[in-house]
């Protein structure tokens, strides 16, 4: 299928911002790669044959009497000293890259946790002995998840909102307008709070708590291009050739609408991962115990003598919103009428 000469030359905006070009490809590199975790750092080896059987950990949950002949009944811990000697002795296994899942508590350390980095841990161990890259492998996962999952679901929601003020307006706009005022100013951390002392978090819970607040973002752009829009001369002349509002909300007025939208998205984007890491940080955030990059700042700021924590929390978060920020500047220069490729402007 042929592209439209706008979109060309849209393309080729955003590749001319190196800058935001290479940004979306290291953040997708690394969201790709996050996606098989549980393939990169796991507490169970990928691959093991023994006794000429073969075994598949990393899916499959074995008992160590399944294994070995004089095992116990119980699931088998592949970390277990005896268990690998004997593994090793009738065959072989083969490891991720690296040998911890992001709850494992890593053994015989030699020292109090937190640890330091090292050739065994890279990025060295919490203050609960669970190996840092692990953590931080699953935290990338799980924050960019939540932020995609909720920049999606509040984008539509606002945009819909948006649209249905714009193109009816009057009344509707009025009232509309005055909710959106009241239901923005709601003390968003309290009702968290107090919603955090009734039910444990998780991440849906978070999801359709934040999802309550954010759809307000899109909402007074796509507004005010609804409210453009309904009144230019291609649009009344399909109203009056009778074309019902829903489809000319959708086919006629929206796609003008989009281009402004998509250029706000990779910044609600950063803001989605921000507040989720945020919340982690306070204590408000996912159940204690899963991987969270708020929750390895917070170790970090409560462990000053192991500033390894502080400072890969700070660089991969940091990192992550630099990336999404870069891919946002590019996103508005291919969105922009007056730039050429290249660089000049018309």
């Amino acid at each position: 299928m042929a592209l439209s000469p706008i979109t060309r030359r849209r393309l080729a905006n955003f590749r001319a911002n190196r800058r935001g070009w290479w940004s979306l490809w290291i953040f997708t590199v690394l969201f790709v790669v996050t996606l098989f975790a549980e393939l990169i750092a796991n507490d169970r080896p990928l691959l093991a044959r023994v006794d000429g059987r073969w075994y598949f950990p990393v899916v499959v949950s074995y008992a160590e009497s399944d294994i070995i002949e004089d095992g116990l009944p119980t699931t088998a811990d592949w970390h277990d000293p005896y268990l690998r000697e004997r593994v090793e002795e009738r065959g072989w296994m083969v490891w991720p890259l690296v040998p911890y899942r992001y709850d494992s508590v890593v053994r015989d350390l030699g020292r109090p946790a937190p640890s330091p980095p090292s050739a065994r841990n890279w990025l060295g161990t919490d203050d609960q002995a669970r190996d840092v890259l692990a953590r931080v492998i699953y935290g990338f996962r799980i924050s960019v998840l939540f932020g995609f999952t909720l920049t999606i679901i509040a984008s539509a929601v606002g945009i819909a909102a948006g649209a249905v003020q714009g193109y009816y307006g009057g009344l509707i706009d009025l009232l509309f307008q005055r909710f959106i005022e009241i239901w923005s100013g709601m003390p968003q951390l309290f009702l968290l709070i107090i919603l955090a002392s009734v039910i444990e978090p998780s991440f849906w819970s978070l999801l359709g708590f934040l999802l309550i607040f954010s759809w307000m973002g899109l909402t007074g752009v796509v507004r005010a291009e609804f409210l453009r829009g309904r009144n230019l001369d291609y649009v009344r002349a399909a109203r009056a050739l009778g074309v019902s509002d829903t489809r000319l909300m959708a086919r006629h007025i929206l796609p003008n609408a989009m281009v402004a939208t998509l250029t706000f998205l990779p910044f609600i984007l950063s803001g989605s991962v921000t507040v989720l890491a945020s919340l982690d940080f306070l204590g408000f955030g996912l159940p204690p115990g899963s991987p969270s990059l708020g929750e390895l700042l917070a170790q970090g700021k409560n462990n000053l003598q192991a500033p390894w924590l502080a400072f890969t929390g700070f660089v991969v978060l940091g990192g992550v919103l630099t990336l999404l920020i870069f891919v946002g500047e590019a996103v508005r220069d291919a969105f922009d009428p007056r730039k050429l490729p290249g660089g000049a402007r018309t």
